[in-house]
């Protein structure tokens, strides 16, 4: 379990998903279970770019109008299907924590009910009462206490499930938001999990000065391959190079399928003169390696890549890098195949 779901989960569980609300009422964001999802994670803040975002909209005085919490949304939430289920989850979480909060302020009340009714026995026990009269207040003081026990016990058991019921849509939740960031064929990160890694990359470099890379990967005559041995050895290639990217990346780095035999690798705080070092060792490490066909045991023949990279420049887009490293792939395919191009134009810092 993460930090934040025991965050959750935990004792001050049903105050932090008050404090949620409360913060959706102070800037007036339209009630809904997509916005309520988007000010949790917020409240939370495992997702620093969503709180980046929503700190900026504050502190220049922009409203959270519907528009505005749809962007944040889709922005951070939004995936095709997986959105709602991932939407459906988050409204069923909600509820439930509206119900514990609600247990806990039937819980304030009957204490506070219970502290009033030994208060007032106390003053009445003061003042000299009879045998008959001391019974009484005994009596009602057991009574008052039997009373308190069997509402802390209906309100344990109800806070039992509701936490349990929370765990599973956490599971749900982290389910869903794996499947619907990963490509099926080789286990890599997909293209909406690259394009957002890329945006939230490009800003950490322009705000640490940092340098960043765009590596590009393509298999050179792919559709040779494909036509010679069928899709099923096809898709045994794709899954060898998505191992050997994995293999030859930091731990920092993100290894993409890009699209069809295409891959990408995101290298944060990286110049390009190591990046092509890297791109090189990936390079020979696949061209080394004698791949067969699983079916038949047949040699399918040397396969090798080509690689191109570029680095972040000033006032850099994602499109802007993305279109670089691409021309530089094509200049590698264009120049022979099974080579490294790099974009090194030198720039002293991200602007």
């Amino acid at each position: 379990m993460t930090d934040q779901s025991s965050l959750l989960l935990g004792p001050g569980g049903a105050t932090v998903a008050q404090e949620a609300l409360d913060l959706m009422r102070l800037h007036n964001v339209p009630p809904s279970g997509s916005n309520y999802q988007v000010w949790l994670s917020y409240r939370l803040g495992g997702v620093q770019p969503l709180r980046e975002a929503i700190d900026a909209r504050i502190a220049s005085g922009e409203s959270f109008d519907v528009e505005a919490c749809d962007q944040l949304y889709e922005r951070f939430f939004g995936g095709g299907d997986a959105s709602a289920q991932i939407l459906l989850a988050g409204e069923r979480i909600a509820r439930d924590l509206g119900q514990v909060v609600d247990f806990l302020r039937q819980a304030e009340e009957k204490s506070g009910d219970y502290g009033r009714t030994l208060e007032t026995a106390a003053t009445d026990l003061n003042r000299g009462l009879a045998p008959e009269q001391i019974r009484q207040i005994v009596s009602s003081l057991a009574a008052a206490t039997l009373d308190m026990a069997n509402h802390n016990q209906h309100l344990n058991s109800e806070l039992q499930k509701s936490t349990r019921e929370m765990e599973t849509m956490r599971k749900t939740l982290e389910s869903v938001r794996v499947e619907s960031l990963t490509d099926g064929l080789t286990g890599l990160a997909n293209r909406r999990m690259f394009d957002e890694t890329l945006r939230m990359r490009i800003e950490e470099a322009r705000a640490g000065r940092t340098e960043m890379c765009l590596l590009l990967c393509d298999v050179d005559h792919f559709k040779r391959f494909n036509d010679t041995w069928g899709h099923h050895t096809g898709d045994q290639i794709l899954r060898f190079l998505a191992s050997a990217m994995q293999a030859h990346a930091r731990p920092d780095f993100l290894v993409a399928r890009y699209g069809g035999e295409e891959f990408a690798m995101i290298m944060p705080r990286v110049s390009v003169q190591v990046a092509a070092q890297v791109a090189e060792t990936l390079r020979r490490a696949i061209q080394a390696k004698r791949l067969r066909r699983r079916s038949t045991n047949e040699d399918l023949g040397q396969v090798t890549v080509s690689l191109g990279i570029a680095r972040l420049q000033p006032g850099d887009t994602p499109q802007g890098i993305i279109e670089r490293a691409d021309a530089c792939l094509y200049s590698s395919k264009r120049n022979g195949r099974n080579q490294v191009t790099t974009d090194a134009t030198p720039v002293l810092y991200v602007a």
